[in-house]
């Protein structure tokens, strides 16, 4: 194996509650890339997003970085990282700055975003993300990038999002226990937008919601910004659990009825089918029905979706919607979910798949998997911005007036 050593390497890693997913991908140009290795891992030590067993997590995460490092052919080093849990919060924060210098440089964008971060911050808490929603030059319009523009006033509206410094600790230290560095933590519905949703929708408005095994992550978007994320300590594990426990049956073939015959819209059944399931005591079996299934799951998709929907409504967040809602995630599979989001919301909703464009033998085609590869297009555009950024430095700009300066001489 080689080591990583070329700038055109980006990896991922998606720490789930059920699952780890590690994606290598090869750098095509700005914005393309290819993905070259995954591997996958049973989850076992997290619960709701957070670690609760070092050991057991670094032998997952391990394992499934093995795996992608045999597909890949290269030893894995560093990665970016995303992180969920009941312990992530948000708010909105304003910042104002003077602009020194009469036209707006990266500075100043800079300086107002550390304004709009200089908010409280409960005890054990941090800052992971400083995302801008927009800006205003001189009390005027809103602009998305203030930049080479003129005025004497920048203001900032940002959207903070903070986590539990303890549960960052935590999940960086089995990383580095598996063998490699972290380079960045991510919030996870961030990158999942990034996998499964087009930029019209997030110009013109949309939420997304993942619905992973031990949370389900909200994100609203509109004119390309984020305007609200929220993460819920529901998803697909309450689903087995209550399947386990109404059926009487094992944990494990719970989440098989579950997957291959569990639907959460009653409604949509259109013949009421024998299932056979495994019990929970003396390893007996009993035949129950699909209608079964359905009392049991459609409850608590209901009351999945609704919790979500009463959040849209307490922060007036309906005109951000305009096109609608797309689920992804592991638990947006189970038959029926887009047909309850339809009648709770609304609104049109899809179920999202990562826009993949090269695609491995086995298809990644899947809402599973848009956590992992959203985390791969999140480090590919920062990766961009940030080099973009060092082109228009006042270094980089001085080196290139005097090159100009140089020819000019010389011809």
């Amino acid at each position: 194996m080689a080591k990583i050593n070329s700038d055109r390497l980006i990896t991922s890693v998606d720490v789930g509650t059920t699952k780890i997913c590690v994606f290598v991908a090869r750098q095509l140009d700005d914005d393309r890339l290819e993905v070259i290795g995954i591997g996958k891992s049973p989850s076992d030590g997290l619960k709701k997003g957070v670690v609760v067993d070092v050991a057991r997590t670094v032998h997952s995460i391990r394992a499934a970085i093995k795996e992608a490092e045999l597909m890949a052919g290269i030893d894995i080093l560093t990665a970016s990282v995303g992180i969920a849990g009941a312990h992530i919060s948000s708010r909105n924060s304003h910042g104002v700055v003077a602009i020194k210098r009469g036209e707006i440089t990266k500075e100043d964008v800079q300086n107002a975003l550390n304004a709009a971060r200089a908010i409280p911050i409960a005890e054990g808490e941090q800052i992971l993300h400083v995302l801008s929603q927009y800006f205003i030059i001189d009390g005027k319009d809103r602009v998305l990038d203030p930049i080479g523009m003129h005025g004497i006033r920048l203001e900032v509206q940002a959207h903070i999002i903070l986590g539990a410094i303890a549960s960052v600790q935590n999940l960086v230290k089995c990383c580095q226990a598996a063998g490699i560095q972290v380079n960045d933590i991510v919030l996870e519905p961030l990158a999942s937008a990034e996998a499964v949703l087009s930029p019209d929708e997030k110009e013109l408005g949309v939420a997304v919601l993942d619905i992973g095994g031990g949370t389900s992550d909200l994100a609203i978007y509109q004119q390309s910004s984020i305007r609200h994320t929220m993460v819920l300590p529901v998803a697909g594990n309450h689903f087995t659990n209550d399947l386990a426990i109404g059926l009487r049956t094992t944990i494990a073939d719970a989440e098989r009825v579950k997957v291959l015959h569990g639907t959460a819209y009653k409604k949509g059944l259109k013949q009421d089918d024998l299932v056979e399931v495994e019990m929970v005591q003396g390893g007996k079996k009993h035949i129950i029905q699909l209608t079964d299934l359905a009392k049991i799951l459609e409850p608590r998709a209901r009351e999945l979706l609704s919790i979500v929907h009463e959040e849209v409504i307490s922060k007036h967040l309906q005109s951000f919607m305009a096109t609608g809602l797309v689920i992804t995630g592991g638990g947006s599979l189970l038959h029926g979910m887009q047909e309850v989001a339809q009648e709770i919301f609304g609104v049109p909703v899809r179920i999202g798949n990562p826009r993949i464009e090269f695609d491995l033998p086995q298809s990644l085609h899947n809402p599973m998997y848009a956590t992992g590869y959203g985390l791969l297009l999140y480090t590919l555009k920062k990766k961009h911005n940030s080099a973009m950024n060092n082109l228009n430095s006042p270094l980089m700009t001085r080196v290139f007036d005097r090159m100009k300066s140089w020819v000019l001489d010389f011809f």
